[in-house]
C-alpha cells in the first residue's frame, strides 16, 4: 500500500502527507502555537502587572510654575499658584457625584477600573500616529492625574491601566472618586471641584445643584472649549449637548426622576473674575491667555497639560511694541475719557499689530486691564466686522475676474451706482442696504465706493463676485470656517461676520503679502523638562489669491488713506505709504481701523459692551453722537505706528497691479442715481480718490458716511440724499429689504 502509513490492527492506513502540505503546520501544531503565545503574553503581562507599584504622587501634583517670555527673552510673567481646596466626598451632593459617573464612567461602580477595549484602542491609535483616543474611566483618570501625567504615549496608557487595576483593588469607589473630584482641572484657573464651584458659581461644593453639576461634569473634557462665558457658539453647543447628556444618562440610571428632570433649567453662570485668573494684571493676562489658546489649538497640547506647570513659553510679542501699544491708547483713548460720562464704560478696545512677513503678533492690547475685564477684545470673535470686509468683496471679484450683470469686467474704475437702499440684482435673497445715514452717491467708480464705504455699491458687488466665491475668499485669506455671520448671502459684503482682531489683521497681512497666506502666530517655543513642543507651520506662504488681485486692493485701500488735507490723514500723519479701511457696525455696536505698511499691520477696534457682557451702541462714548472708525481707532493706529517705525526707514509697496480697465458706464444693475452736493465739512480721516480715478461724485468734504470715516458724528456734515421721481433704476423692488446688519 504504497503512500500510506501502516496503523496496525487493521485499521484502514491514514495517507501520507505530500506535496505543499507537507511544509503546512498540521492543526495540532497551530493550536499548539496559539496556545504557547497566548501563554507567553499572560506571563509576560503577569510579570509585568507584578513589576509596576502605585507610585508616589507626581510632581504635578504639586505646586509649578509656567514662565512666559517676551520675544527678547525677557519674562511677562510667571504663573502656576494652584487654585486648589480639596473637600471630603460628603461634601459632594450625591447629585453632583451622579452627575459626573454618568457622564464620564457609568459603569463606575460595577467596573474593575478600566476599560480595557477604550484603552487598547487608544494605545494602537496613539501607536500608529494617529492622534489620541479618549474613553478613560473615572479611575484611569484619577490615576493620570495624580500618580503619572498627560502624555499621550503606548507605555503611559499601558502604565495608567495596570496602575487603574491596582488601585481599584486597594482603594474603595468612594476614594477614586473623591481623588478625581479633587485633581481634575475645569478651567479658570480652578483645580478640584471646590475652586471650581467658586470659579463659576460662587458657591461652596456642598450648595451646588444638579444642574450647576453636570456643567462642572461637562466642562472636564475641555475646559476653555466650553466655558459658557467666553466659548465660540460651536463650543456652547457642545457644552450644552453635554451638559443634556449628563442629566439624560442619569434619568437612565436611575438617579433623577423624568419629572425632576423636565423641571432643570441651565445653572446661570458667574461672571469670570480676578478670583478665577492666574492673578497677572494689565496686558499680562491678555497675554497669557491668548497664548494658551493658540497653543491649546495646535492639538500639541492640551489646556490641563499646561495648567499643571513646569513650561516656559517664549512669545512673539515684542515689549518695545507693546509698550508703545499701551501708550498710543492711553495717550488717544482711555485719557480722553471722562469719569463723569457714564457711557464712557461701555467702550472696550481691542488691537493687534503684526509681522506681515512672518505672521508674528508683535504687540497686542486685550483691555483696561485682565484682572477687571476677562475677556480678551484682540481675540473675541463677538462683534461684526462691518466695512472693514469689504477689501475680501473687492479682492474676491479681482481674483476671480468677475463681470457685472452685463458681464463689464469688474475693476476699481467700474462705475456702480451708489443710491442708497437700491436692492441687489442677481441674487434669489432680496437685499436693499441703506448706505450711512441714507446718503446717495451718484455714479461712483469701485475706487470711490470703498472710500466712501458705500453699502449699496458692495452688496451688488458681492453678488457679481459671486456670494459663495466671497466666503471661500474670506476662508483661503485666513477667517476660521465656522465665523459666526459669515454666510453666502448679501449682507456677507457688508461685515456682518464676527472674526477678531487678531484674525481680521491675519486677513489684511495675506493682503499685505502679495496674497501668500500669512497665519497670526502668537508663540515660537514651548519646552518642559528639556521636551520641546513642535508647533506647526500652518501653511504659510501658500498663495491663495493671486498677485495682482491682493497688490491691487492694496492700491485701492491706499486711495482710503492718501488725503493729505484731511484733518485726520493717516498717510500724512505717518509719512510713508499706507493702505487701510476703516469699518462701523450696525448701530454703532463696534468701530474698527485696519491698516499697514509693507513693514507692519495693525488692527484696532472699539466695542460698545454692557457691565453684563452684553453689546451695546457707542453713542455717546466721549460725548460723540456716533464712534467711527476714523475716530479713535484711527488716531490710536496712527499714534502707535509712529512710534513703533520710528526706527524704520519708510518702504513703497511694490504692488504688481492689474491692468486698468478703461472707465464704464454704469450697467443695467447699476442704474444712476441723483446725488446733491455734498458740503465742504473735512472728514477725520482721509477719503479722497486718487487723481487717477475717474470721480463720480465731488470730492470736498467726503465724509465717508458709509465707512465711519468721518470726523466725530461720521457724516461729515453731508446731506441726505434722496433718489429722483425718475431714478426708476434704483427703485425698490418688490419684497426687498431696507435692513442691513453692518452700517459701514
Amino acid at each position: 500500500m504504497t503512500g500510506y502509513r501502516t496503523t496496525g490492527r487493521g485499521r484502514r492506513p491514514k495517507p501520507r502527507r505530500s506535496g505543499i502540505r507537507r511544509l503546512l503546520p498540521t492543526w495540532k501544531m497551530t493550536v499548539g502555537g496559539l496556545f504557547v503565545i497566548i501563554l507567553g503574553a499572560a506571563a509576560a503581562g503577569f510579570i509585568y502587572y507584578q513589576s509596576v507599584s502605585i507610585p508616589e504622587p507626581n510632581a504635578a501634583a504639586t505646586k509649578q510654575a509656567n514662565v512666559w517670555e517676551a520675544s527678547d527673552g525677557s519674562v511677562i510673567a510667571r504663573t502656576g499658584e494652584v487654585n486648589r481646596e480639596n473637600v471630603t466626598l460628603s461634601q459632594v451632593p450625591v447629585d453632583v457625584q451622579h452627575a459626573f459617573v454618568a457622564l464620564e464612567n457609568k459603569t463606575f461602580y460595577k467596573d474593575k477600573g478600566v476599560d480595557v477595549t477604550s484603552t487598547l484602542r487608544a494605545v494602537a491609535s496613539t501607536a500608529l500616529g494617529r492622534g489620541t483616543q479618549g474613553g478613560s474611566t473615572i479611575t484611569q483618570q484619577y490615576v493620570k492625574n495624580y500618580y503619572l501625567n498627560q502624555d499621550q504615549t503606548a507605555s503611559r496608557k499601558i502604565k495608567e491601566l495596570v496602575i487603574s487595576l491596582k488601585v481599584d483593588r486597594t482603594m474603595s469607589k468612594n476614594d477614586i472618586l473623591v481623588g478625581y473630584l479633587n485633581t481634575s482641572y475645569f478651567g479658570r484657573g480652578a483645580y478640584g471641584i471646590q475652586a471650581a464651584s467658586q470659579a463659576y458659581f460662587g458657591v461652596d461644593a456642598s450648595k451646588l445643584t444638579v444642574a450647576q453639576g453636570a456643567y462642572l461634569a461637562a466642562l472636564v473634557q475641555a475646559p476653555s472649549q466650553y466655558d459658557m462665558a467666553t466659548a465660540t457658539a460651536a463650543g456652547k453647543q457642545l457644552a450644552l449637548g453635554r451638559w443634556n447628556n449628563s442629566l439624560d444618562n442619569m434619568v437612565m440610571m436611575g438617579w433623577l426622576d423624568q419629572s425632576r428632570r423636565g423641571a432643570v433649567s441651565f445653572p446661570k453662570l458667574r461672571a469670570p473674575s480676578a478670583a478665577d485668573t492666574t492673578g497677572v494684571s494689565g496686558q499680562k493676562g491678555y497675554l497669557i491667555q491668548a497664548a494658551t489658546s493658540y497653543l491649546t489649538s495646535t492639538g500639541k497640547v492640551d489646556e490641563k497639560t499646561l495648567a499643571a506647570g513646569g513650561w516656559r513659553i517664549r512669545l512673539t510679542i515684542d515689549p518695545t511694541r507693546e509698550k508703545q501699544l499701551e501708550q498710543a491708547v492711553k495717550d488717544r483713548f482711555t485719557s480722553l475719557l471722562s469719569s463723569g460720562n457714564a457711557k464712557n464704560k461701555n467702550a472696550q478696545l481691542g488691537a493687534a499689530s503684526m509681522d506681515p512677513s512672518s505672521g508674528e503678533v508683535k504687540a497686542l492690547y486685550g483691555g483696561s486691564d485682565y484682572v477687571t475685564h476677562y475677556v480678551d477684545n484682540a481675540t473675541r470673535e463677538d462683534f461684526q466686522v462691518a466695512s472693514t470686509f469689504k477689501p475680501i468683496v473687492l479682492a474676491t471679484a479681482l481674483n476671480e475676474a468677475a463681470k457685472t450683470q452685463d458681464g463689464q469686467a469688474i475693476s476699481p474704475s467700474t462705475i456702480y451706482s451708489g443710491r442708497s437702499g437700491r436692492p441687489v440684482v442677481g441674487s434669489a435673497t432680496p437685499y436693499a442696504p441703506p448706505n450711512e445715514d441714507d446718503r446717495s452717491y451718484g455714479d461712483i467708480t469701485v475706487q470711490q465706493a470703498m472710500n466712501n464705504s458705500v453699502n449699496s455699491v458692495f452688496a451688488q458687488l458681492g453678488v457679481d463676485a459671486g456670494l459663495d466665491s466671497v466666503r471661500k475668499t474670506a476662508i483661503d485669506l485666513g477667517l476660521p470656517s465656522d465665523t459666526a455671520g459669515m454666510h453666502a448671502n448679501p449682507s456677507i459684503s457688508l461685515g456682518v461676520a464676527t472674526p477678531s482682531v487678531v484674525q481680521m489683521a491675519g486677513v489684511y497681512s495675506t493682503l499685505d503679502n502679495h496674497g501668500k497666506l500669512v497665519t497670526p502666530k502668537l508663540v515660537t517655543s514651548a519646552q518642559r523638562a528639556g521636551e520641546k513642543l513642535d508647533l506647526p507651520k500652518a501653511g504659510d506662504g501658500k498663495q491663495v489669491i493671486s498677485r495682482q488681485a491682493a497688490d491691487t486692493v492694496t492700491q485701492v485701500l491706499r486711495g482710503v488713506v492718501d488725503d493729505p488735507t484731511g484733518t485726520g490723514s493717516v498717510a500724512s500723519a505717518l509719512g510713508r505709504q499706507v493702505a487701510g479701511k476703516t469699518g462701523t457696525s450696525d448701530d454703532n455696536k463696534s468701530a474698527w481701523f485696519i491698516g499697514y505698511t509693507p513693514q507692519m499691520v495693525t488692527a484696532v477696534a472699539m466695542f460698545g459692551e454692557t457691565k453684563q457682557g452684553g453689546q451695546t451702541s457707542l453713542h455717546g462714548v466721549a460725548g460723540l453722537p456716533r464712534i467711527n472708525g476714523g475716530g479713535f481707532p484711527a488716531k490710536i493706529w496712527t499714534g502707535y505706528m509712529q512710534a513703533a517705525l520710528a526706527d524704520q526707514p519708510a518702504q513703497a509697496f511694490q504692488l504688481d497691479t492689474l491692468a486698468p480697465v478703461p472707465t464704464q458706464k454704469p450697467s443695467p444693475t447699476s442704474s444712476p442715481s441723483t446725488s446733491a452736493s455734498p458740503s465742504t465739512t473735512p472728514s477725520s480721516t482721509p477719503s479722497s480718490t486718487p487723481s487717477s480715478t475717474p470721480s463720480g461724485t465731488p470730492s470736498s468734504g467726503q465724509g465717508n458716511g458709509g465707512g465711519g470715516n468721518g470726523n466725530g458724528n461720521g457724516n461729515g456734515g453731508l446731506p441726505s440724499t434722496r433718489p429722483s421721481p425718475t431714478d426708476t433704476g434704483g427703485m425698490m423692488s418688490p419684497g426687498a429689504t431696507a435692513t442691513s446688519n453692518a452700517r459701514g
